[in-house]
């Protein structure tokens, strides 16, 4: 039996899935911490973690997958990774952080990235960057030149959180065209990188790393690092990609009109396109998907919500700390639309559903004797639903097909009530399959690696578990409260206009 590994870089944990290269199954898969990792908030809209955190953790679950399971090292014929998107890890010329990262819900940057979306012109950056430069991590490499002027003379390179856990294990600084786009460091109408924006902010290429492509052997694991892992030196890694090109990926979603959602920390539609739209107030990003080539451009259009598995964890805190299984039992015992209560999932940083403000949560329409706890829990699940909802509009608006959405059955996804929000609010059929982004990052080394010679052959072990439809009964009373929500968020956010038409 051969095997492929998968390490998954979350901002709360690491997760590391052990496949079956034969059956194309999990057959260990391991998490650490127990605990999810904390972010350190320097000021309000800040978030930072420390890149030798996350190595200590992928160690740590190495070694416990190995407990756990015993597998041969010998027999592993690749390592694949999948990472937190648009974080910003600084190396300087030995290879030491500099500072901690500044990861993907810092707001840090986001009037850096404004100003430069005006001054180099809105239609300029659409149609070269396919997005505002933004809170992405060319603006906060920006905002350290500014800032931090002392650590921005020391850096070598720097790295997004996948590249960082690659060169720990390969001792090689490199990325790839995805995660340069995912950066806003790539320029789409050339297929070469962002020049104008980094000349703008007075950024040396110098400090990208060698890129790679996403499916080949990147490089081999260390003699140190399988020391300290325990695996076997020259063990190939083959395959490194974003959490969301990468859960497309892990759902086999790779053609133009099919679509993936998670439903982790933060959450994610994500959708296949062949054409290079955007849409005009960079509400929704592009960017460079995993199967994406010069002969055949594809590109992941993401619509992401900061509030969503966050919002979750905030609220099981506030009622107790009970099991997430519990909390949607609960969800369930109270009606549609929770009699009026509406969440506004936003308090986790710059929403770009929202154009990048910062915007707090609110909940509305509170009556005490009326809602208890079971009201409480639906209006955050329906509420983070009709926040999804509201971006999968913006990306029906900018051409993409939403009509059968891909997810694995986790997170959010465990929910009944989230679920039958999910497909009747949007109106689309929900694919729920048994996987996870570790297994994809396996998956994709197998790829890379040349032990699948095809993604068809990859994806062979991959099980669907259930598929919900809409209900044509709740259809009607879920889009009621959405349009009340819509209102809602109308009314709470500046400009109105947000609302749309």
């Amino acid at each position: 039996m051969k095997y492929l590994l998968g390490y998954d870089i979350g901002s709360s944990s690491i997760k590391a899935s052990l496949l079956d290269i034969a059956t194309g199954r999990c057959v260990a898969a391991v998490t650490s911490p127990k605990t999810e990792m904390e972010m350190a908030v320097p000021q309000p809209g800040w978030a930072e973690q420390r890149p030798e955190r996350w190595w200590q953790e992928v160690i740590n679950a190495t070694h416990q997958l190995k407990a756990e399971y015993g597998f041969d090292a010998s027999l592993l014929a690749g390592i694949g990774i999948t990472y937190q998107m648009h974080g910003l890890v600084l190396l300087d010329k030995d290879g030491h952080v500099l500072r901690p990262a500044i990861i993907w819900c810092d707001s840090r940057a986001v009037e850096i990235g404004n100003q430069a979306f005006a001054d180099l012109g809105e239609e300029f950056c659409l149609q070269n960057f396919l997005n505002s430069p933004g809170n992405f991590t060319a603006s906060k490499l920006k905002w350290v030149r500014e800032n931090e002027p002392e650590i921005y003379a020391q850096i070598h390179k720097i790295q997004l959180p996948g590249d960082y856990l690659a060169y720990q294990l390969t001792g090689q600084m490199q990325t790839t065209v995805s995660g340069l786009s995912e950066g806003v460091f790539w320029n789409f109408k050339t297929q070469a990188i962002a020049q104008e924006l980094l000349d703008y902010y007075g950024i040396s290429a110098d400090l990208l790393p060698e890129v790679v492509d996403t499916f080949a052997i990147q490089g081999r694991l260390t003699a140190e690092a399988a020391q300290t892992l325990g695996l076997v030196a020259g063990t190939p890694i083959s395959y490194r990609a974003g959490d969301q090109p990468n859960n497309a990926f892990s759902l086999n979603v790779l053609n133009a009109g099919e679509v993936a959602a998670t439903g982790g920390t933060s959450g994610v539609v994500y959708g296949i396109n062949e054409t290079t739209t955007a849409d005009a107030r960079s509400r929704v990003n592009s960017f460079v998907h995993v199967n994406s080539t010069r002969e055949q451009p594809k590109n992941g259009v993401l619509m992401c919500l900061n509030g969503t598995g966050i919002l979750n964890s905030w609220l099981r805190k506030m009622v107790g700390n009970l099991p997430y299984d519990q909390m949607n039992t609960l969800a369930a015992q109270a009606p549609v639309g929770a009699e009026g209560l509406r969440f506004l999932p936003f308090g986790n940083g710059a929403e770009r559903i929202l154009e990048n403000r910062p915007s707090a949560a609110v909940l509305h329409g509170l009556q005490f004797n009326i809602h208890s706890q079971p009201h409480l829990i639906r209006a955050a699940q329906e509420g983070i639903v009709y926040a999804l909802n509201y971006g999968m509009d913006i990306m029906r608006a900018s051409g993409v097909q939403v009509r059968n959405v891909r997810a694995g059955h986790a997170n959010m996804f465990l929910s009944p009530v989230f679920r039958e929000a999910f497909v009747n609010c949007g109106n689309v059929t929900l694919e729920l399959y048994d996987t996870d982004a570790a297994q994809g990052a396996a998956r994709g080394a197998g790829i890379g690696a040349g032990v699948y010679a095809s993604p068809t052959e990859a994806f062979t072990g991959l099980a669907r578990i259930s598929t919900v439809e809409p209900t044509p009964s709740l259809q009607a009373q879920y889009q009621e409260a959405y349009s009340d929500w819509q209102t809602l968020l109308a009314r709470e956010t500046k400009p109105a206009e947000l609302l749309l038409a």
